[in-house]
């Protein structure tokens, strides 16, 4: 016999958790005196959003689950921003949550509240465990559903008296949910339908979203984009996912898209959307998106095809069997063709794009006390060959991170998209780390966004992790400010700060290395002495408040009608 909390541990390490991002409270004694005990390894995060933000960038970066575990009440109600965030970008995560004993449920008891209730909108799925016997049964559906089909957050709630009562450990040896049951494999007409489009396009185009990075399909679809000679773009979810410098890639597409990639897109005869639910980001105006082109559509969730815009040929799929497939059947049914000399005139087109519409920023204007944010993020990338993980916050920078560095290995850019989380840079990146040791580490950040989740600098370092943190400084909030510029006459209410910390003083009181840079002969000395540095260290550079992103969709503009400011 063995209790819940040792059912709890056995089923955690049965399904292979190396570490839990978590944070104590009186639901949970018996858990963690029971977490003690196995090599599980805990990292003690500085508030429940920041378990959540930790466990998903652990996620994103090694491809296994994460998970987090909090208490009842406020520590289950901390981790909603964060659940969010990996429900809206389909990352596998298993929460723990401490609950009351099931004697009190529903009678207001102390650090009560209806977590399930709470949380249904924005999880895969949700269980409270009322019975010891089920517990076992139970981890092991919530970690078969977060990583299968679509993946995302599942939430477990946790009574206390269950941790503390008896049962005999069962581990169900396969899981069976009659109601799910993900479609992995393409339908085989549907793969030949695909081919022969193809064949018949001369204007073919793959839009890749984060279906290609999280499905492990960037070498089949990097293998296929070559062999057919189709140009490649991307959705913001989907950078990393093709090598950024390989002459097929154009960009990514939407609101702050790369305007090569943008154009292209109007221009396609025929598209290839894997991986992507088209979300308004990414489409701008839906009923001016792509309106020359027939649309294939590969995506495991049934759910997210058609849901946005209209599609010739759906395909239910994983997206690397959809691929290994339709590449077999082109090879079987339309056998040797020079793919290159059909598409030569589109090729072409495309390079042409590339080279009209070169992403720019004007440096010339640079002034001491005011560097160009894109020319820091430039001078990161060269300084790191792109051998890096870049997670980011929400807002200017992040639009930034997505245009001037270059991603060239799968999961080697870690946003929030869906949701726009601000604070969720500094947690994820911890996870990152803590996922791949050996990696180099970067959040790129803004002063709004860091002050958001700034308190995990203490789970930084307690942890001893080398991670290094750009933080771009305008003392505004940009990009609602920009907005503000753009389209209402100028009037920043809410977003230039007129106090902010000592940043420099507060990473040195956590015990960071500190860098401060104002001058834009500084950026690369500082830059390179920071990143050789074994140390975790805050790089804080003081860039132009009036910078804007561009290019720039407005509102019920289509793609191609960016303004180029």
């Amino acid at each position: 016999m063995k209790t819940g909390a040792q059912i709890l541990m056995e089923s955690l390490i049965r399904e292979g958790v190396e570490i839990i991002f978590g944070f104590p409270g009186g639901a949970l004694y018996d858990v963690y005196d029971e977490l003690s005990r196995t090599p599980i390894r805990h990292v003690l995060v500085r508030h429940e959003q920041g378990a959540v933000h930790a466990a998903d960038g652990y996620a994103r970066a090694s491809g296994s689950t994460g998970v987090c575990l909090v208490t009842s009440g406020p520590g289950a109600t901390n981790t909603v921003t964060g659940i969010a965030t990996a429900c809206a970008d389909s990352i596998p995560l298993v929460i723990l949550t401490g609950q009351v004993p099931t004697s009190l449920i529903g009678n207001d008891a102390f650090q009560e509240v209806d977590i399930l209730g709470i949380t249904r909108p924005c999880t895969k799925h949700n269980f409270l465990v009322k019975d010891v016997r089920d517990l076992a049964d139970v981890m092991r559906k919530a970690f078969y559903l977060a990583r299968s089909g679509r993946p995302g957050p599942v939430l477990v709630d946790l009574p206390r008296d269950v941790m503390r009562n008896a049962a005999k450990f069962v581990w169900p040896p396969d899981v069976e949910i009659r109601s799910y049951r993900p479609t992995y494999a393409p339908n085989s007409l549907q793969l030949q339908r695909v081919a022969e489009m193809l064949h018949k396009a001369r204007k073919p185009l793959f839009i890749i979203g984060g279906g290609i990075v999280f499905g492990g399909a960037s070498e089949i679809l990097t293998q296929m984009a070559r062999e057919l000679a189709i140009p490649v773009v991307s959705t913001f979810m989907g950078l990393s996912g093709f090598p950024g410098n390989d002459p097929l890639w154009l960009g990514s597409i939407g609101m702050h898209g790369i305007p090569a990639a943008n154009k292209i897109a109007g221009e396609a005869d025929c598209i290839i959307a894997a991986g992507t639910r088209f979300a308004d980001r990414s489409t701008s105006e839906i009923g001016k998106f792509a309106n020359n082109a027939k649309i294939i559509q590969i995506d495991i969730d049934p759910t997210s095809i058609r849901k946005n815009i209209p599609v010739q040929i759906p395909l239910v799929a994983d997206c690397r069997r959809a691929l290994e497939g339709l590449q077999a059947v082109i090879r079987q049914k339309i056998g040797p063709h020079d793919w290159a000399r059909a598409h030569a005139e589109w090729l072409d087109f495309a390079e042409r794009l590339k080279k009209r519409y070169l992403l720019s920023y004007k440096a010339d204007e640079e002034t001491d006390g005011a560097l160009k944010p894109q020319r820091v993020i430039e001078e990161m990338y060269h300084l790191t060959g792109g051998d890096v993980i870049v997670t980011t916050d929400v807002g200017q920078h992040q639009m930034w991170s997505g245009q001037f560095f270059t991603y060239t290995r799968p999961r080697s850019f870690l946003s929030s998209g869906g949701l726009g989380t601000m604070g969720f840079g500094l947690p994820a990146a911890i996870g990152a780390q803590l996922a791949r040791p050996d990696a180099l580490v970067v959040v790129i950040t803004g002063d709004g966004s860091l002050q958001m989740n700034i308190q995990e600098l203490g789970t930084l370092m307690e942890n001893r992790l080398p991670i290094k943190i750009l933080l771009l400084n305008n003392h505004a909030l940009g990009m609602v400010r920009q907005w503000q510029e753009l389209f209402y006459k100028k009037n920043y209410v809410a977003t230039v700060s007129h106090f902010q910390p000592d940043f420099s003083a507060l990473a040195r009181a956590y015990g960071l290395e500190s860098h401060h840079i104002r001058q834009k002969d500084l950026l690369r000395p500082e830059l390179e002495k920071a990143l050789a540095g074994p140390n975790a260290a805050l790089i804080e550079v003081e860039v132009a408040q009036e910078e804007n992103v561009t290019p720039l969709v407005p509102p019920g503009a289509a793609l191609h009608e960016m303004m180029l400011i």
